[in-house]
């Protein structure tokens, strides 16, 4: 009735959906009302009734699996039902209905809580546009809109598809994808999100994406897949009812045998019916996974978030992941020392070309410089330079020998010390000249995202015995970004199926191991990541009957999903939404913290069942007491299980 109150749900609704932990406690009350009122006789028929009408319905639920070969964890509730209507112990056998049904109830309840961040991504999700057709604005259904589109966004309309800005200016609230709380500024051709609010004036947008394939799309997918899977500790729950149920009916006996009262054999039943390990721990994960979200880390599956809380090793690509992935100017050299006035004639030239060294040589022109000239009579060697004429000037950008073949000579580059280092490194360079003669040149680099030497650090304080990163690039640049990072181990000149092999070796070599990619080349070691997670959970099935391979560890793989492909994303196990590498440790945080609050809900729950099963089988504890103590002990451990949240 909580869960209904709580919710908003009618109370008749409340009633449809729990109809047994209702019958138990209205049964539990009228027996009660007609004890007290000097009828025991008519109290015992009601409370014998109520154990029948809400009782026969978890025998046979628990009949029918045992049929089908699941020996559960919920046999020993069946056992006390049962045992209860055979001994005159109704108002005990009542309860033991409640304590069952209401846990799961209770369960329930807890599970939409936790999943409160899926409804609020489902209430939210875009369902109208406005496009722009023949000159006028028509409003349509968001899975209406095409690509290409025109799309207007007013000021307070969620943004409906994947796009960019056509035209005006944008102010854009992506916190609900991001995490990011404060507005974000968009120029035109700049990306949009689904689901982002516009809270500037009205734009604007061109439909790049239609709406199954948006990125709000994806993210309400993702997590609504995660919260159908059944998670993998509570498979664990079955598991610990192979020992756990016939410890505790050989204890009954034993308390049967000790007192010679049947009771005391209802008593052990009563106290050891395992609701916090049937219940309160797949809460547990639900609650991870839900958290998980709210910080822009989806989480696919139970056994993802489970298995990246285990890892042993955290394994890095390079490009795109601990760098940039962008070209960012590192230096500019001007042989005249005008550094700014080499810099805009390069940079008007470079906005010409859709190169991504010319991108982003042209975006720190504007923001360094402002407004760029144009560039007239452009003409373009595709992958080796530009040439053109920027205010009557005649420049050329490009590689050394594009720009040293133009000019016929040289540029006396073992002159320059910072130029000559920028090319012993392997960094990538961009030479200009001016009216046929050498002006200067510009060093581009891959930087280290911010963050990173604090995310590795976090990582060994978190328990991550080992960092890796494996990239293609030449080891003399991967080795700098390395040791910028603090990252103890680097792989270089690695092709995308060397990649996979490296983490299947890695996982190997560690154990639990944790992937993290995002380009179409990481796609192979991601997916060879998401193996390591079902083959782990065969590896524990069968942990007991003798040496298992080492490639049987369990092994996460991690997308940077703002900006990568959808081929890693769909290959990965967890997408960050936030184009921040460091939420990979938030993710090892919370999955460490669901995992320490599932075993408490374990372990305490298992713990106080056995010491009731112990006082109980010395004839200390009767079958009401008892079941009342369990429920106690029920709801202790499923609000603990909450705290994962």
């Amino acid at each position: 009735m909580a869960a209904a109150q709580t919710s908003g749900v009618s109370l008749e609704t409340a009633v449809r959906r729990y109809p047994l932990p209702v019958i138990a406690i209205s049964g539990l009350a009228a027996g009660g009302a007609a004890f007290l009122f000097g009828r025991p006789g008519a109290a015992q028929w009601i409370w014998y009734g109520t154990l029948a009408a809400g009782g026969a319905p978890v025998v046979v639920k628990t009949a029918v699996g045992i049929a089908r070969g699941r020996f559960a964890a919920d046999i020993v509730a069946m056992l006390a039902i049962a045992t209860a209507l055979v001994t005159e112990e109704a108002f005990a056998g009542v309860v033991i209905v409640l304590m069952q049904t209401g846990g799961e109830a209770l369960d329930d309840y807890g599970f939409s809580r936790a999943s409160s961040s899926l409804e609020a991504l489902i209430a939210r999700f875009p369902r109208f546009a406005r496009v722009r057709r023949s000159g006028t604005i028509d409003e349509v259904r968001a899975e209406d809109v095409r690509v290409g589109d025109a799309l207007v966004v007013r000021p307070g309309d969620l943004v409906p598809v994947d796009g960019a800005v056509e035209s005006g200016s944008a102010e854009v609230d992506e916190s609900t994808i991001t995490g990011e709380p404060l507005p974000r500024s968009k120029r035109v051709g700049e990306k949009l999100l689904s689901g982002s609010v516009n809270v500037g004036p009205a734009f604007e947008m061109r439909a790049e994406r239609v709406s199954g394939e948006s990125q709000y799309a994806k993210i309400v997918d993702l997590v609504r897949k995660a919260q159908a899977e059944r998670p993998p500790i509570q498979r664990l729950a079955d598991r610990y009812a192979i020992w756990f149920t016939p410890i505790t009916v050989a204890v009954a006996v034993l308390a049967l045998l000790i007192t010679g009262a049947v009771s005391s054999f209802l008593a052990v039943l009563v106290v050891a019916t395992p609701c916090p390990l049937i219940l309160a721990t797949p809460l547990a994960v639900i609650s991870g996974v839900n958290r998980a979200a709210k910080d822009g880390i989806i989480v696919k599956s139970g056994a993802a978030i489970e298995q990246i809380g285990r890892g042993k090793v955290v394994i890095f690509d390079k490009t795109g992941t601990l760098t940039y992935g962008t070209p960012v100017i590192d230096l500019i050299v001007a042989f005249d020392g005008r550094v700014e006035e080499l810099l805009r004639l390069a940079s008007s030239l470079e906005q010409m070309s859709s190169h991504p060294v010319a991108v982003s040589m042209a975006k720190e022109g504007r923001e360094r410089i402002g407004a760029l000239p144009v560039a007239t009579e452009v003409s373009e060697s595709s992958g080796q330079g530009v040439r053109g004429r920027v205010e009557g000037k005649e420049v050329l950008v490009g590689s050394q020998g594009y720009v040293e073949a133009s000019l016929r000579r040289s540029f006396d580059t073992p002159s320059v010390p910072a130029l000559r280092d920028a090319q012993l490194r392997g960094g990538l360079v961009s030479f200009i000249a001016v009216d046929g003669e050498p002006a200067g040149a510009i060093v581009f680099t891959d930087k280290l995202r911010p963050g990173v030497p604090s995310l590795v650090q976090k990582l060994r304080a978190l328990g991550v015995q080992h960092t890796v990163m494996l990239t293609g690039d030449n080891r003399t640049n991967a080795s700098v970004i390395g040791r910028e990072a603090g990252i103890e181990r680097v792989e270089a000149d690695l092709l995308p199926e060397q990649k996979a092999q490296e983490v299947r070796r890695l996982t190997d070599e560690y154990g639990p191991s944790v992937m993290v990619g995002d380009g179409i080349n990481d796609a192979p070691a991601l997916a060879t990541a998401t193996v390591g997670v079902a083959i782990f959970h065969i590896r524990r099935a069968f942990a007991r009957t003798g040496p298992v391979p080492a490639l049987a560890t369990a092994t996460v793989g991690v997308a940077m999903g703002a900006h990568g492909t959808g081929i890693s994303a769909e290959a990965a196990d967890v997408v960050l939404l936030v184009d921040d590498v460091t939420k990979v440790g938030d993710g090892v945080a919370i999955g460490q913290r669901m995992l320490r609050v599932a075993k408490q809900s374990i372990y305490f729950g298992m713990g106080g069942s056995f010491v009731l099963m112990a006082i109980a089988s010395l004839g200390y504890i009767e079958p009401a007491v008892g079941a009342m103590l369990q429920e106690g002990l029920d709801v202790a451990v499923i609000l603990n299980a909450l705290r994962a949240r």
